[in-house]
């Protein structure tokens, strides 16, 4: 188990967010010197060979491995990243569960809300300390709009739009992968993309209980990749042949807040236009905000009729000070990992979910499923409350 001077860290999966996860870790002791323990790099599992060079050259992990259960059974390992791909997730979670490791996974957990519940209430049998890749939630602009929205300086809360308009699949040639399976991805962009949303707008302004959604499919095939391909987001040598794509491009929700605010979400994967324009808006009875996280270090507040005022992220914003001195110079998607990981170590650490948690990822399949269902019902849907440590309302 963890000494008094490290924790000893498995990776399962060295692709781009394993490698991400590793330079988050590393960076702790430099953005994050107080906690009583830092992370070691031990072992990374990854059954490519470019994989696990990788991580040993460049990553500077001491072993690798092809099998993860090797990795789950190694005796200097604490905390373990599962990075795998998501039709992967409830397997390896559930042999880390039983191997009694705390765990820090991406999302989606599962490829639905029964596998990402499996996934949550064992974690929670074993009392393991957890974390969800949930990264848009630490941007210091989030953590000041959570601020403005629970502390009432907004008001009472109307109604609130997220939209995450991506465009890494507006390319009808880009080649069919897993992602577009729905046996092995499940949804489309309501889990790759939307489930984020429906994090970020709990973590912010409360619990979604209801909703009406609506998905569609534009891009209906896509060619095979001409050789072996698993990149979704790199374009690949098309072959001629098609195969059908299983799961929805676009998602629509119209959603119901717990508080009695009203949401409108909205998430594609074929924009085209928009990279990652992620963008979460929220009005109130004395004020309202906007956040892009295309210009994450921005916060537009209103609060009055003169309209928005845009607030650059200052040192009082989050975790904003630990990385740049002052307003201006600006953070990046790897320093939001940074903080993840930092929290997570933290959880491990003082044995207390600081962190996302899996019962949060549960929460967000939940209203993946519920827009799934309600898309193909044309009703509204109740959206089920999960059991567990939830770290949205905290």
């Amino acid at each position: 188990m963890a000494s008094n001077e490290r924790i000893g860290v498995g990776l399962i999966s060295v692709g781009w967010m394993g490698r991400l996860h590793a330079r988050a870790y590393l960076a702790t002791r430099q953005f994050f010197p107080e906690l009583e323990r830092h992370p070691e790099l031990v072992i990374a599992a990854d059954p490519d060979d470019s994989g696990r060079i990788h991580a040993s050259e460049a990553l500077g992990f001491r072993e690798t491995t092809s099998d993860y259960h090797e990795l789950l059974a190694h005796p200097d390992v604490d905390v373990v990243s599962i990075c795998a791909p998501n039709f992967l997730h409830h397997e390896i979670a559930l042999a880390t569960i039983a191997a009694g490791k705390p765990f820090w996974i991406e999302k989606p957990m599962g490829i639905n809300a029964t596998q990402s519940r499996e996934i949550a209430q064992r974690a929670g049998v074993a009392d393991l300390i957890t974390a969800v890749g949930f990264n848009y939630r630490h941007a210091p602009a989030v953590a000041e709009a959570r601020r403005l929205v629970r502390s009432g300086e907004l008001g009472t809360i109307t109604n609130v739009q997220m939209r995450l308009l991506t465009s890494y699949a507006s390319d009808p040639q880009q080649v069919f992968t897993w992602r577009y399976e729905k046996e092995r991805a499940g949804t489309g962009v309501l889990g790759d993309v939307l489930s984020h949303g429906f994090d970020l707008a709990q973590f912010v302004v409360g619990r979604v209980e209801s909703l009406s959604a609506i998905t569609e499919t534009f891009i209906t095939q896509r060619p095979l990749p001409a050789g072996a391909s698993s990149n979704s987001f790199a374009k690949g040598e098309a072959s001629n042949t098609l195969r059908d794509v299983e799961n929805e491009d676009y998602a629509a929700a119209l959603a119901r807040f717990e508080n009695g605010a009203v949401g409108y979400f909205e998430s594609t994967r074929v924009g085209v236009g928009p990279h990652a324009e992620y963008i979460l808006e929220v009005y109130g009875t004395k004020g309202s905000l906007r956040w892009n996280f295309e210009r994450m270090n921005q916060l537009e507040v209103a609060r009055d009729l003169r309209g928005y005022q845009t607030v650059l992220t200052g040192t009082d914003f989050g975790e904003f000070g630990r990385f740049q001195p002052n307003a201006g110079p600006g953070i990046g998607f790897n320093d939001l990992k940074t903080i993840e990981a930092a929290l997570f170590i933290r959880s491990v650490i003082e044995n207390e979910q600081l962190a996302p948690s899996v019962a949060d990822g549960w929460s967000a399949s939940e209203l993946v499923d519920a827009s799934v269902r309600s898309a193909a019902s044309g009703a509204w849907v109740s959206v089920p409350e999960v059991e567990g440590v939830t770290t949205y309302n905290r």
